[in-house]
């Protein structure tokens, strides 16, 4: 009898639903504040996830969802980098 491997899950942060994490893009904090998107899952810091959509990426910049997830001000230039980033 084989066991079923269990999906890890995560809350994107612009729509809220729950989806595996390999779907979703982690955007993390590092000790130093830089803000960046982590597609290997594997960097170090504050994590939080996003769908791979520039919709989901604009909702979390409306209701500031990054500021409260990683505890800081987010930058205009940072968010533009993400966009950058998500949108390739």
């Amino acid at each position: 009898m084989k066991k079923e491997r269990k999906i890890p899950m995560r809350k994107c942060i612009g729509c809220g639903q729950q989806k595996p994490k390999k779907d979703l893009i982690r955007v993390v904090k590092t000790k130093e504040n830089e803000v960046f998107v982590d597609r290997t899952g594997k960097a170090n810091g504050r994590g939080a996830y996003i769908c791979d959509n520039l919709e989901c990426l604009n909702g979390a910049i409306k209701t500031r969802a990054l500021n409260r997830a990683f505890e800081m001000e987010i930058k205009n230039e940072q968010y533009e980098d993400l966009k950058n980033s998500i949108s390739k």
